[in-house]
């Protein structure tokens, strides 16, 4: 892919044509938000605010204006999902990872979640016990099983902000289901897993047409 991506309108076009984006460096070289954006939307350092990264922000914008769903879901780096696509998408992962048994911390989290509604991931990790050194590592694991299997994505980004009421840092992201955000109707899907596998496999050798499939499956998952 040579296309290259100078504002958030132009990146949020490209997500629904090709309805999958990793957000950054992905099993296909080159094929990211990161790197095809153009040089001044990358990361770069401030001496004033610490750092500058227009990408990173964009995320938030296209989460929000955006019919696509983002969360880890590119070999557990954090993506795009085109609206398009989802159902297929939502369809092939979950056979691949199926719904967390009775009793397990997967099912806890999920439980909690969906009880709770919406939460911040440092607010869900509180409610599921995760407290004490290290266990902020091992939760973000199950976390991101979870979100792998499309059960959990990200809703938005809320940021800290300083006394003047700006916002600032990387933002923390506010967790919930996609049946909670879109509805179960866009959550469904006729065909079979493999026809879902399939679907999406003709669709990106389109996209990518010099990825091998080997690549592609990789970064389908």
């Amino acid at each position: 892919m040579t296309e290259i991506v100078h504002t958030c309108e132009e990146l949020m076009s490209l997500i629904e044509e090709v309805g999958f984006l990793p957000l950054l460096s992905s099993a296909v070289p080159g094929y990211s938000a990161e790197e095809i954006v153009d040089e001044d939307c990358r990361y770069s350092t401030d001496p004033e605010d610490g750092f500058y990264w227009p990408l990173w922000q964009w995320k938030g914008t296209i989460v929000n204006e955006l019919p696509c769903v983002y969360g880890k879901f590119f070999d557990k780096k954090a993506g795009f999902v085109s609206m398009a696509w989802w159902p297929d998408f939502m369809n092939y992962r979950r056979s691949r990872v199926p719904q967390p048994e009775d009793a397990s911390i997967e099912r806890t989290i999920l439980s909690t979640l969906q009880l709770g509604g919406s939460q911040l991931t440092c607010d869900l990790r509180a409610a599921c016990g995760f407290s004490g050194q290290g266990m902020r590592g091992k939760f973000d694991a199950y976390v991101t099983r979870l979100e792998m299997g499309t059960y959990i994505v990200t809703e938005d980004f809320i940021y800290a902000r300083d006394k003047h009421n700006r916002e600032y840092g990387w933002g923390r992201s506010l967790l919930t289901t996609p049946e909670a955000l879109y509805g179960h109707e866009l959550c469904r899907c006729s065909r079979t897993p493999e026809e879902s596998l399939e679907r999406i496999m003709a669709h990106m050798r389109k996209v990518l047409p010099d990825a091998t499939d080997k690549q592609l499956r990789k970064l389908i998952g």
